[in-house]
């Protein structure tokens, strides 16, 4: 089973999603990558996954050019429809999901005020991905 998990900067959302699909299965392969990938993973995003014993402060933000040319199960964008321009993959592909959340990354604010987002759209994430798990790949 090969996974790829799309957003714009491959910073938050995609990364969050894959580092729970690991969690949830070993035997997966679960990739991330975004159309306009940034230099490194947030590390907003990186402190709330180690607050569920996740790490994914390794990851790099990787491009989505650097996987059309790979086939995949499943292709699965996380963009907010309402703000974002979603990505399209153009590679091999059985099935495209889109499953959106709000990027954590536009609060704006202290520590403490931009954590609980951040929380919230992993907790989102958390029950929408586990949902996935369950339903298509148990």
């Amino acid at each position: 089973m090969k996974i790829l998990i799309l957003c714009t900067g491959n910073t938050c959302r995609s990364q969050m999603a894959q580092g729970f699909i690991k969690a949830f299965d070993d035997f997966i392969d679960v990739y991330s990558a975004g159309t306009k990938p940034d230099k490194q993973v947030n590390p907003y995003a990186v402190k709330v996954m180690r607050e569920m014993g996740i790490d994914i402060s390794e990851n790099q933000p990787e491009s989505a050019d650097d996987y059309t040319d790979k086939a995949f199960d499943y292709v699965i964008t996380v963009c907010d429809e309402a703000k974002e321009i979603c990505p399209i993959f153009t590679g091999e592909v059985k099935n495209q999901l889109h499953i959106g959340f709000e990027d954590p990354a536009d609060a704006k604010g202290t520590e403490e005020e931009v954590l609980p987002v951040y929380r919230r759209i992993r907790d989102e994430i958390l029950v929408d991905f586990f949902a996935f798990y369950q339903t298509e790949l148990k």
